[in-house]
């Protein structure tokens, strides 16, 4: 016994990628902050999450100072919304650590990855942690450095050991010459 056409068509269209799905996921204005907690914390406007350029050696003083008090903090693994390297405004939620303050607002900070990168010079093996609800392995991308603002958290994750977050600031001071405090 065969399907209906009608039946028959309607599995079809299902099934059939749509021009809507092809299309690049574009932010829509909702607004954001730490007070929402929600995914979209990190995406729009003056609380956005951006990538930025490293700064100069005496621009960046990297510290150890965790404290879970719901603000971004040195050492932690915190949750935002990261853009992709395209800067087409995709990007996705994800794990960064907090590695020093940029001013009253912002901290820098360096992404997380579970895509495996042993032997890439770019990433540190940083291991598995609170912040993967899966326990998987992380690493750390020491290339590109974002600025995150308080309000572009969508959660405190973890503490990183001082002994991995330390590993990672000598890591840093060594290619781009910031000082370690503490």
């Amino acid at each position: 016994m065969s399907p209906r056409p009608s039946l028959l068509s309607a599995l079809k269209s299902l099934l059939r990628p749509s021009a809507r799905a092809a299309r690049p996921t574009v932010p829509t204005a909702r607004p954001v902050g730490a007070s929402d907690g929600g995914e979209g914390a990190g995406r729009l406007g003056a609380s956005a999450t951006t990538a930025v350029e490293p700064p100069p050696a005496d621009g960046l003083r990297i510290a150890y100072a965790p404290d879970h008090d719901g603000d971004p903090d040195a050492g932690e693994i915190v949750w935002t919304w990261v853009p992709y390297a395209e800067n087409d405004g995709r990007g996705k939620d994800r794990p960064v650590l907090v590695i020093g303050r940029a001013d009253g607002s912002r901290v820098f900070a360096v992404r997380l990855t579970s895509k495996s990168h042993d032997g890439d010079r770019d990433f540190l093996a940083l291991g598995a942690g609170p912040w993967d609800t899966q326990g998987r392995p992380s690493w750390v991308d020491i290339e590109q450095l974002y600025s995150v603002h308080g309000d572009g958290m969508r959660r405190e994750a973890a503490a990183l050991d001082p002994e991995r977050f330390h590993h990672v600031a000598r890591a840093l001071r060594d290619r781009y010459g910031w000082e370690i405090v503490g």
